[in-house]
């Protein structure tokens, strides 16, 4: 096979990878999650999975639980400097979520210059704030707290009982660094219960406690539990070639990060113990991860409801609180952007929600390298250069072996042509006397393959990094470019890049079969197609990659191959 050949269809299959990934992440293989045998029993905690969060009481319909979950005289508003959210009495649950800080779109004064330019008004963009958090039906996603008792023990207060709170309004003021929010509930034999919600400046971390104080004449045991219920997600944004997993995730201290698709919480119930660990749902850039305490043994669950609506959560175990006396139990609710380095902080295994497919172990290296490199030149199209020539340099001596053989299969190209022409219809002996051309020339025809398939794998975990990272979100590099994950407005980096890879293929051997060659010809073209719909990040990363290696083979094919020429 001709080097060039070579390259360019191993290229092909990369781009053919990154959409087949893309497209097919939510049909892969299940994965594989705990089941246990044991199935979840009416007064467990565990039997919260098997209610229906929306149906309180009598059966009712999915708009009438939602209408009920409205009702203006019930709910709390907080507004931080990251979040604007609702607090439901009705069970002290979390909705209609505004992360404040990631806007759906950011305006691009450069786009709207061209369109006034020629005396058109720019498309209008949705300015507003990203909703994690939902109460509408066809959006439903909530964070739900409760307590169960067990038997014998007086009713403790789960999503569904109705709790009081001081006022309906929170703000974290100027130079306030944190605000709380206590709502209180009490039963006719004397338990009672504060939840309270603590949110903190800057901090996309929620925490969460619930104080049983027994004031009745005998013991109270039960447990906590904190699930996360929301209709099925799918992260389908204007880029149709990028999708990416949207779905559970349990972390265990056993099994790590699992995913749990929506169709295996359809098939099972899971059942997990572990120590520590959490449990989320995820999509691109966002998840929203209950955290319940590292140092007991926390049962995780999932389970599918009517409606298309799923939940996933977990319970502390039994807790006895003994009559007159006290308990405080808590947990942690982390909703927002995946930044790295502060899931990181947050729980061990949290920043794995940054899902970089198979390929996290030389994924997350990149990542590092990108984020330092960004706290120098604080931009992050920058930065993509910046790695970019790292691994360029890093495979140096690859890319020179490659480039070499390349090189010396472009000199012997002349005598190919004669020998095909001399044995048009004889298939097998043309094949001979090619090989021992390559023989005699010392030239290796796949010497430019090997290098290439090693760097393969760094190629795929640099597309996850850039497609995954929020900090790419809506970053700005520069001119027209405000936006590093959207598509270039212009379409002028996908060009460029096009051009990039003919000057690159004009520097290798041609195919020898014509066919083949006028087949070679079209891969700028089909590329420079694919790589329209591709975000302007990874484009430059390309273009750059490109215009480095055009520079490293111009380099060996003048100086080196004139020096190994000069040596004989």
């Amino acid at each position: 096979m001709d080097n060039i050949r070579f390259v360019l269809v191993m290229a092909m299959l990369m781009i053919s990878y990154m959409l087949w990934e893309s497209w097919q992440i939510d049909y892969g293989p299940k994965p594989q999650a705990i089941i246990s045998d044991k199935p979840i029993v009416a007064g467990d905690a565990g039997a919260v999975a098997n209610a229906d969060p929306a149906q309180p009481g009598a059966q009712q319909t999915a708009s009438q639980a939602a209408a009920a979950l409205v009702a203006a005289d019930k709910v709390i508003k907080v507004k931080t400097d990251v979040f604007a959210l609702e607090i439901d009495t009705e069970g002290g649950t979390l909705r209609n979520l505004d992360l404040l800080q990631y806007p759906h779109e950011k305006e691009n004064s450069a786009v709207t210059a061209a369109y006034a330019l020629i005396g058109m008004q720019a498309p209008e963009k949705d300015l507003s704030p990203i909703r994690l958090f939902d109460s509408s039906p066809e959006k439903t996603f909530l964070a739900q707290t409760g307590l169960v008792a067990s038997q014998n023990s007086a009713a403790a207060p789960d999503h569904h009982a109705v709790f009081t709170a001081e006022q309906t309004s929170y703000e974290l003021a100027d130079g306030q660094e944190q605000i709380s929010i206590p709502l209180s509930w009490t039963n006719q034999q004397g338990l009672k219960v504060t939840k309270t919600f603590t949110f903190k400046r800057g901090s996309y971390l929620v925490e969460v406690e619930q104080k049983v104080a027994n004031q009745t004449a005998n013991p109270w045991v039960g447990k906590q539990y904190d699930q996360l219920l929301r209709v099925e997600h799918s992260d389908k944004s204007n880029n149709n070639f990028i999708r990416t997993y949207s779905g559970g995730v349990v972390y265990t201290e056993k099994d790590k990060y699992k995913k749990v698709k929506y169709e295996d919480m359809a098939d099972d119930t899971l059942n997990v113990v572990s120590q520590g660990g959490w449990s989320a749902f995820i999509q691109h850039y966002f998840a929203a991860a209950w955290i319940p305490p590292a140092d007991q043994e926390n049962h995780f669950y999932t389970k599918a409801l009517n409606d298309a609506r799923y939940v996933i959560g977990s319970y502390s175990p039994d807790v006895s609180v003994p009559a007159n006396g006290e308990a405080v139990l808590k947990s942690q609710l982390f909703v927002g952007p995946k930044i790295q380095p502060v899931m990181e902080a947050i729980a061990p295994g949290l920043e794995l929600t940054v899902d970089y497919s198979w390929l996290t172990v030389v994924a997350k290296p990149i990542y590092w390298l990108l984020n330092q490199i960004y706290g120098y030149v604080e931009n992050w199209g920058v930065a993509i250069l910046g790695v970019t020539l790292c691994i360029k340099l890093l495979f140096f001596k690859l890319s020179k072996a490659s480039f070499q053989s390349m090189a010396k299969m472009r000199k012997i190209q002349p005598r190919l042509k004669e020998l095909q022409e001399r044995y048009p219809d004889d298939r097998q002996k043309f094949n001979t006397e090619m090989m021992a051309m390559y023989k005699k020339e010392k030239v290796n025809p796949l010497g430019g393959c090997l290098p290439i398939m090693v760097q393969i794998p760094v190629f795929i975990s640099l597309y996850w990094v850039l497609i995954e990272t929020v900090e790419l979100r809506q970053a700005e590099f520069a001119l027209w470019i405000h936006d590093l994950s959207a598509q270039d407005p212009f379409y002028l980096l996908p060009i460029l890049y096009g051009i990039t890879m003919k000057i690159q293929q004009s520097l290798n051997p041609a195919p020898i079969d014509p066919l083949q060659a006028q087949v070679m010809k079209m891969f700028p073209i089909v590329f420079t197609v694919f790589f329209l719909f591709f975000p302007s990040g990874l484009v430059l990363y390309w273009i750059c990659n490109n215009s480095l290696s055009i520079i490293q083979q111009w380099y060996i094919t003048k100086h080196v191959l004139a020096e190994d020429n000069h040596a004989h």
